[in-house]
């Protein structure tokens, strides 16, 4: 153990226990998103989960970029980094409410994460002009949106949905415009072990929702739906985790200045999203299908299970894409294929759309492990071709 944390970069370190527990309530947040999404399984409660899931993972995001600042499991910032958990915890236990009864809790619960952000950022970088400057600058757009989220606790219909989403532009936007990327720095390797951690963790919701689907009535359509659900998953893994995730983690390790805080900033933090929202609808329709193997999906539920696995692997074109500069077009065709899928898993029983969802997934994975083969040993076995 000694020798591999010598082997890391001076400003590295290990993704800590606190880190760990403070993902947790994120855990949770990504279960009551699903909870939200199966309540009201309508195109109108797909955009309000999407938007609460923005939002959630925008306030964890910025903590991801914080903790790979430095290690803030010392002293007062620990205290303040569980505060913080907390704080989110309301955030999470408030998101079936959220464009509802418990609109005002959830909004002022997230302005004070976002406050506790920043504040905790300040501290971290009272020593350091670059990043606290950069935080100066952050400072403006995470208060301005987070607040338009309690202003519009109050609106109703379509205006509060407008609120939102002007309030998540401006949140997620500003980075990028205001400074470029001046100022940040990260650990690199922390930055990408912990997005693959949160990686396990919203494929862990898909796993959930295959125990929350199956009931206590084990039939075997269940048994076999529960079955190509594993298959799915483990797919989804296999794609980020194989190859993906370590061309892009090579990508910034190499990168410098304020072209790392882009990269980490598109790729991370941006094109992320886009692969848990994938995994969130593909678990929606994996728990719909699981309660109706034997008949057909609706449309909202067939466009989460095949538009969710599609979503995923176009998060990954992007993030590929980000990070080295080419396309995969293995998976730009099989996000294409199941895209094509839709009206088929409208038609023929669930259990069979699960079933031509797992085969396509597969089939990706299968391809690129049996025709990259020896590059594929290459990049995850560098020692044995050194």
């Amino acid at each position: 153990m000694a020798d591999a944390v010598a082997e890391l970069e001076p400003d590295e370190h290990r993704v800590t226990p606190l880190e760990l527990f403070f993902d947790l309530v994120f855990v949770f947040a990504i279960t009551q998103v699903t909870a939200l999404l199966a309540d009201d399984p309508t195109w109108a409660g797909v955009l309000r989960g999407m938007l609460v899931l923005a939002a959630l993972w925008w306030a964890w995001a910025g903590f991801a970029w914080l903790t790979s600042t430095m290690d803030v499991d010392e002293g007062g910032v620990r205290l303040a980094m569980l505060a913080s958990m907390g704080t989110m915890l309301v955030v999470a236990l408030a998101v079936p409410g959220a464009f509802g009864d418990d609109a005002v809790l959830f909004g002022v619960a997230y302005l004070l994460v976002r406050g506790l952000h920043v504040v905790l950022y300040s501290i971290v970088g009272r020593d350091d002009p670059n990043l606290l400057g950069a935080v100066v600058r952050l400072a403006p757009t995470a208060f301005l949106g987070a607040s338009l989220i309690v202003v519009a606790a109050f609106l109703e219909g379509d205006a509060r949905i407008a609120l939102w989403v002007a309030a998540l532009a401006i949140d997620y936007v500003g980075p990028a415009v205001i400074g470029g990327g001046r100022g940040w720095r990260i650990a690199p390797e922390h930055f990408a072990e912990r997005h693959g951690l949160i990686m396990i963790i919203a494929l862990g919701e898909s796993i959930i929702a295959i125990g929350v689907g199956a009931g206590f009535e084990l039939s075997p359509g269940v048994i076999a739906a529960a079955a190509l659900g594993i298959v799915v998953v483990c797919a989804l893994w296999w794609l980020y985790f194989d190859v993906a995730a370590i061309f892009a983690r090579e990508r910034l390790v190499r990168a410098r200045s304020a072209e790392q805080a882009r990269l980490a900033r598109d790729a991370y933090s941006y094109l992320h999203l886009p692969m848990v929202a994938g995994i969130v609808l593909f678990a929606l329709g994996l728990k719909t299908t699981l309660g109706h193997v034997d008949e057909a999906l609706a449309t909202v539920p067939a466009v989460a299970l095949c538009g969710g696995a599609a979503l995923y692997l176009l998060a990954h074109i992007g993030f590929l894409f980000r990070a080295t500069r080419r396309i995969f077009r293995r998976r730009t065709v099989g996000a294409i294929v199941l895209l094509a899928l839709v009206p088929a898993a409208t038609t023929v029983p669930a259990l069979a759309g699960l079933a031509l969802v797992a085969a396509v997934c597969s089939l990706v994975v299968a391809y690129e492990a049996i025709r990259y083969r020896e590059h594929r040993v290459q990049v995850r076995h560098p020692e044995l071709v050194a």
